[in-house]
């Protein structure tokens, strides 16, 4: 009996050494960490280019006659329609210009209604052999001369009411209209310059330069595509997608020499008036079919001498995949070329404590790591 019981003490001993050794891990130990799912998604086989967006009309207002301004007629920054009046100049002295040459028209046809009653009469008398043909031919010359007063007094009314008609500056084109370079009370004329810009808003043109490596690749296996089927979209410089998808229009007919790059143009539409003038872009071209890819968040990347790795959640541990970046892919996400086959849980949150075989805790982060 006294064995026995010396026995079980021993054996709980030993149990009581051993119990240490076969707990469960402490959950203060295990990382909590954010993941998503690496997805497959269609991506776009496209070129990336930058380029500048470029108003497809572009108007310099200035004025036609020199005279004092009364009035500026719009507001800067808004939209004008074409015909709109932007600036009025004092039009007193090019409405009496007017009635002046309408005064002289009047003399002249005046007198060109008396050459004709002479040469009338000079031929009567000529045919009664009681006048001369010298004074026949004097009075046909003094109608054909009214007759040229006439001409250059309706040129001139002509002339004058077109500079009255100068007096207001109107808007040739619709769009936005820029900042006035002068206001009311000051002496404009031909030589004042740009009194202000209007550019059209709807739609844009897209400027970019190709070079020959790239515009040789629109040729695969001997093959030109239509440019008109080419897809084209651009992307901010924040990242964001612009929401139109435009068209090539234009491909220059001469390489520039300084940069062995062909200028391209794309009209892209713009209802919203979200591009503007002058404004850099990213320009895709998509030249193939779009393709299935592996994305992920550029967040969960990191570079070391090796290359690029993530860190993926593997049976409750953090397990490194080295991998492969590539073109393309949407906002703030990547695609993978190679290293990832899609549905690995990819650590994003927490990752600067993460290490290679370190046990993790997955809570999915954002609206990706619902999707699978």
């Amino acid at each position: 009996m006294a064995r026995f019981l010396l026995l079980l003490c021993v054996l709980g001993i030993v149990g009581g050494l051993a119990l240490p050794t076969t707990a469960q891990p402490d959950p203060a130990a295990t990382l909590q960490v954010g993941t998503v799912v690496a997805q497959r998604r269609p991506i776009d086989q496209a070129l990336d280019f930058v380029g500048r967006v470029e108003a497809v009309g572009r108007v310099e207002v200035r004025a036609r006659v020199t005279g004092f301004l009364e009035d500026v007629l719009f507001k800067e920054g808004e939209p004008v329609k074409e015909g709109a009046k932007l600036y009025r100049i004092e039009p007193d002295l090019f409405d009496a210009a007017v009635k002046q040459s309408e005064g002289a028209l009047e003399r002249s046809r005046a007198a060109q209604a008396l050459a004709a009653i002479q040469l009338q009469r000079a031929q009567e008398l000529l045919d009664r052999n009681s006048g001369t043909v010298v004074a026949r031919d004097q009075a046909r010359a003094a109608l054909d001369q009214a007759k040229g007063a006439v001409t250059g007094d309706e040129a001139n009314l002509q002339t004058a009411r077109i500079n009255l008609g100068y007096t207001h500056i109107l808007a040739p084109i619709a769009g936005k209209i820029g900042r006035t370079s002068v206001t009311k009370g000051n002496v404009v004329g031909p030589d004042s310059g740009v009194l202000t810009s209007i550019v059209s808003q709807d739609p844009m043109y897209v400027i970019f330069p190709v070079s020959q490596r790239e515009f040789l690749r629109f040729q695969e296996r001997g093959n030109r595509p239509d440019p008109g089927k080419i897809g084209v979209k651009i992307r901010f410089q924040d990242g964001s997608d612009y929401g139109q998808a435009g068209r090539l229009d234009f491909v220059n007919i001469s390489v520039d020499r300084t940069t062995d790059t062909i200028l391209v143009r794309a009209v892209m539409p713009n209802p919203s008036g979200v591009l503007r003038d002058g404004q850099l872009v990213r320009v895709a071209l998509q030249i193939q079919a779009p393709e299935q890819k592996v994305v992920i968040p550029q967040a969960a990347l990191i570079a070391d001498q090796g290359g690029v790795y993530v860190f993926a959640v593997e049976d409750g541990r953090a397990v490194t995949k080295r991998v492969k970046p590539g073109q393309g892919g949407t906002g703030p996400n990547t695609v993978i070329e190679e290293g990832l086959s899609g549905g690995e849980l990819i650590i994003v949150d927490g990752l600067q404590r993460v290490r290679p075989g370190v046990a993790v805790r997955a809570s999915p982060v954002g609206p990706s790591a619902s999707r699978t």
